[in-house]
């Protein structure tokens, strides 16, 4: 993984339209276990997942799987505790995203992939449109 740009870092964590944000982790050797709480952060959402136009059909049908594209999203997750230490961690794929929406409103999004690019893991979210019980 390549370092993190404090710069890009800042203008995640401190732009307005950024939202509130805990991400969770499951546990891999037990799917029943409750996942660890890896603590909070802010997710900007950047707009909806557009596959490459060169993909061809199977490539669709294998990173779409049976979820609706339309449920897929691109955003970037910053932790909001200091890197390096105790309570920093950065997103993976399998994590799980819960935001607020609005009007105390929860969204759950399954972290699918990512990018890594110059200004950092762009994810791609699938959202979870289960109701939370």
């Amino acid at each position: 993984m390549p370092p993190i740009d404090p710069q890009q870092r800042l203008t995640i964590l401190g732009h307005p339209d950024a939202r509130d944000c805990t991400v969770y982790r499951p546990d891999e050797d037990d799917p029943d276990a409750e996942e660890l709480d890896l603590g909070d952060a802010k997710v900007l959402f950047t707009g909806a997942f557009q596959a490459p136009a060169d993909w061809d059909e199977l490539e669709r049908a294998d990173f779409f799987g049976d979820a609706a594209p339309e449920a897929f999203v691109t955003a970037y997750i910053e932790c909001e505790a200091k890197p390096g230490s105790a309570g920093f961690f950065v997103a993976d794929i399998g994590d799980y995203v819960a935001s607020m929406a609005g009007l105390g409103e929860v969204v759950m999004f399954y972290v699918h992939d990512y990018d890594e690019g110059q200004q950092g893991r762009h994810y791609t979210l699938i959202r979870d449109d289960e109701p939370l019980a």
